[in-house]
């Protein structure tokens, strides 16, 4: 006989709090600035919110509160024509290498990132993103708004040559690499909004997980969202804990279990990778991986401002 037990309404919640990469599709539409430009083809997944996206109908996406999360898709040869936002918008790269270049007055600077490498765009700095590799980029989006403003473009090509665009606006020849220790104004203000994951420090936590810190106290100071890489090893497990703002975690690697606590009642949800988890503000939750292998997880907290947050081992 086949049983069925109704889920308890937090246990409903949390599902519908969870985007299962597996339950999702890329959206190849989902910039219409882009159509009939197939040099600009890209697809989007989204989890929280719309990411740039006008899209901000789709029941399928977790509501934004203070940040969005997607992924983004692209192939070899194709970029990203240079626009700007009001807000910080961070590019984390999962698989490939991207080049992202930033624009002021005519003048760009270029960076080749590469995985579990980050970049936070400055508000109001013109930017734009290019697959110069054999292999797609897979990438991590977040827009640190809940909902940003339409994108203001640069150099586009319905208004722009095709090759200038692709340069984000350089003359042919006139692109500055991009070097921390340069002395043209743009490279000193993309060093503030860089990380090298091989660069940035790991702290192991008495709680038995590491923590690589990309925006917040440790790496990069802005007032915008906190930004981190965990690794969280086999067995390893922490105590429930509560932030004032909500935050997400999305597996990049191995598995990963989220629970939930209220009024005594405890429920609990299995991630793979790409698969996410939103806890809103207030809600005791915890992670625990039961797997073999450690995971690798991304954690993005809805405040810059430190909060008292004590992570003890289950």
């Amino acid at each position: 006989m086949n049983m069925y037990t109704k889920a308890s309404p937090l246990a409903a919640e949390l599902a519908a709090h969870t985007g299962r990469f597996t339950d999702k599709a890329f959206d190849w539409d989902a910039f219409p600035s882009n159509s009939g430009y197939p040099e600009l083809a890209r697809a989007q997944m989204r989890y929280v919110g719309a990411g740039g996206s006008p899209k901000v109908g789709d029941t399928s996406t977790l509501k934004a509160d203070n940040f969005t999360v997607s992924l983004i898709y692209k192939e070899p040869g194709r970029f990203a024509a240079c626009h700007s936002h009001e807000i910080e918008e961070s590019f984390l790269i999962i698989d490939g290498t991207l080049v992202v270049g930033w624009e002021k007055d005519g003048e760009v600077c270029e960076i080749n990132l590469g995985p579990r490498d980050m970049i936070l765009n400055a508000r109001e700095i013109g930017h734009g993103f290019r697959v110069d590799g054999v292999e797609p980029v897979l990438m991590s989006i977040s827009v640190d708004v809940g909902k940003p403003l339409p994108p203001v473009y640069h150099y586009h090509p319905k208004e722009h040559d095709t090759e200038l665009a692709r340069r984000f606006g350089a003359k042919p020849g006139e692109t500055i690499k991009y070097d921390p220790n340069g002395d043209h104004p743009l490279q000193q203000l993309m060093r503030n909004y860089v990380i090298r994951y091989s660069e940035q420090p790991t702290i192991w936590e008495e709680a038995g997980f590491t923590r690589k810190v990309y925006v917040g106290e440790g790496g990069l100071t802005h007032d915008t969202c906190r930004k981190e890489m965990w690794g969280i090893p086999s067995r390893c497990g922490l105590k429930p804990f509560v932030r004032a703002v909500e935050d997400a975690f999305l597996v990049l690697e191995g598995s990963l279990k989220m629970g939930w606590e209220e009024n005594g009642e405890t429920v609990e949800v299995e991630l793979g990778p790409r698969d996410l988890v939103k806890t809103p503000a207030g809600r005791r939750h915890w992670i625990r991986n039961d797997g073999v292998e450690a995971a690798t997880v991304w954690h993005v907290i809805g405040s810059s401002d430190k909060d008292d947050v004590k992570y003890q081992a289950a």
